[in-house]
């Protein structure tokens, strides 16, 4: 959403393992831009094999910042090709997101985007949660409601009610995930 919020449109290539999901945030994306009175074309998506997509946006001198999270071995070749034409990168490598709680949040709100930022894709997301970081004051009565919390969370198919974490989606995710 950082080009959106300079100002700029975003064109954005999702996993090509589970496209219905980037084809649906972009919807999402598109729905709120509309009932602002802007383009839903202002957020674009492009699928596509990996390398082949990925390869386009990160050569394209059109492109001026190419924003990437993901493997550090991969960031390393984005970082590399992109600074060859002179463009620019962000990129959120290896440890994924992080968020920060201060004393003065809705703590019941922190909480269910923390559990869900986290497990809510199993951690299959590239920008899922990895990272907290608390505010000393709330620390400890924080983690002790974010405890309990995991402990109520259900495994199993993410279609069925009460259920928050599903399985992983591929057979190399599970491998990875070892």
């Amino acid at each position: 959403a950082l080009s959106l919020i300079a100002g700029n449109c975003q064109i954005w290539k999702g996993a090509s393992t589970c496209p219905l999901v980037s084809i649906a945030c972009t919807k999402i994306i598109a729905n709120v831009l509309e009932d602002e009175g802007l383009p839903g074309a202002l957020a674009c998506m492009i699928l596509g094999p990996g390398r082949t997509v990925g390869d386009a946006i990160i050569n394209d001198p059109k492109i001026e910042l190419v924003s990437f999270t993901g493997s550090t071995e991969t960031g390393r070749n984005v970082s590399k090709v992109v600074a060859q034409r002179f463009g620019k990168t962000i990129l959120e490598l290896g440890g994924n997101n992080a968020m920060v709680v201060m004393d003065d949040a809705d703590m019941e709100l922190a909480l269910r985007a923390v559990v869900f930022s986290a497990v809510g894709t199993a951690g299959q997301r590239c920008t899922s949660l990895r990272r907290l970081y608390l505010h000393q004051s709330i620390h400890d009565s924080f983690l002790t409601r974010l405890k309990k919390a995991y402990s109520s969370i259900v495994v199993g198919n993410p279609l069925d009610d009460g259920v928050l974490c599903g399985p992983l989606h591929t057979k190399s995710a599970v491998e990875d995930f070892k």
